[in-house]
């Protein structure tokens, strides 16, 4: 689910089961779907984005589709829910269609060792690390695709859960106070080593869960829980507009706040007086400001926002806990992927900054 051109060769200990899968998705395919050659050549390739789950391009001669699997080695209780993604992305497609379409999910551990699914892939440009020629230094470009940002994450927002049945898949009362523990559970089994500022950066955020949502499920929403630049695809013929949003792994329902303070944490911008160790690329020019995202939402959304810091605090402990994760899996030897070496620096930098933020908040 990515854009062309941009899968690579499978990385090393990240392989699969070349002829078991493909023996299985030929079967599958041409049971589910028309026009599958079932005697095309069947190809794999990798998508070299994302530190968490893995993605493969699989290609039936000219038709292509993408699988997700769980990460290689042992995983967190109820993470990397394969069978949930899919479930999630099944229901919230029809009513969000910028949600890829899932096609089949497989549970069945003897193709490839762990459960996965296959979807649709839709074609487009992400924006990584760096500003991607179909932008390059158009600064009036890059503000509409800042536009289409915020009015996507509105749109998600804006489904309805409760006549879409989408209630039923999460539980939306005492949704942020459920998330900070089972954040502060994965932090535990995680660590590497005692970390004082993250137990400070607890109990601020448990002495202040905001009320509203937490109360009922009544302004409760689509909550796709990583909603970030780097998982929105923009089409290549029209930049600002988005064609899909990607990794639905932790989707649920609850505060819509959740996702727009990690939006913010995640938009570094250039000068001000907030450091952040999350690099973007939209500390350049021609971006919207946070400021501008944070009055966009709101005149769109009538949400009081005023305890967005919160959200952002949230959402830098967050970040902290799953790069720490990644960074576990490293240190055991679950992954021997050198991007990781020096996640457990990016760790204190971060908690450091959630600190500094619940400082500066006021809340």
């Amino acid at each position: 689910m990515t854009a062309r051109n941009d899968s690579v060769a499978v990385r090393a200990g990240e392989e699969l089961d070349v002829a078991a899968l493909a023996a299985y998705l030929r079967d599958q395919l041409a049971e589910q779907l028309s026009g599958v050659d079932p005697d095309a050549t069947f190809e794999i390739e990798q998508f070299p984005g994302g530190h968490s789950n893995l993605t493969y391009l699989i290609r039936y001669g000219d038709q292509e589709f993408v699988l997700r699997r769980p990460p290689v080695g042992p995983v967190a209780p109820t993470a990397h829910d394969m069978p949930r993604e899919y479930k999630f992305l099944s229901v919230v497609n029809p009513h969000f269609p910028l949600a890829p379409k899932p096609i089949l999910l497989c549970e069945d551990t003897s193709i490839i060792g762990v459960p996965f699914y296959l979807m649709e892939r839709r074609r487009g440009f992400i924006v990584r690390s760096s500003v991607p020629n179909e932008i390059s230094e158009n600064l009036a470009l890059r503000r509409h695709l800042s536009r289409a940002v915020v009015d996507t994450l509105v749109a998600l927002h804006a489904v309805d859960i409760h006549s879409a049945r989408i209630v039923d898949l999460g539980k939306p009362e005492g949704f942020v106070a459920r998330q900070i523990r089972g954040w502060a559970d994965r932090w535990e089994r995680s660590k590497t080593g005692e970390l004082a500022e993250m137990d400070r950066v607890l109990s601020w955020l448990r002495e202040r869960v905001p009320p509203g949502v937490e109360a009922g499920a009544q302004h409760a929403t689509i909550v796709h829980n990583d909603f970030k630049l780097d998982n929105l695809m923009f089409d290549e013929r029209d930049p600002s507009r988005i064609v899909a949003v990607l990794d639905w792994e932790m989707c649920t329902v609850g505060d819509p706040l959740v996702d727009l303070g990690l939006a913010l944490s995640y938009w570094t911008m250039l000068g001000g007086d907030r450091k952040s160790s999350l690099r973007a690329v939209t500390n350049g020019p021609g971006w919207m400001t946070r400021e501008e995202i944070i009055e966009r939402y709101e005149t769109m959304t009538g949400r009081d926002l005023s305890r967005i810091a919160f959200y952002e605090t949230f959402a830098h402990f967050k970040v902290a806990v799953v790069i720490q994760q990644i960074y576990f899996r490293y240190v055991q030897g679950q992954t021997h992927d050198k991007r990781f070496r020096n996640f457990d620096s990016l760790v204190r930098e971060l908690v450091s900054e959630a600190l500094e933020l619940a400082k500066r908040s006021g809340i």
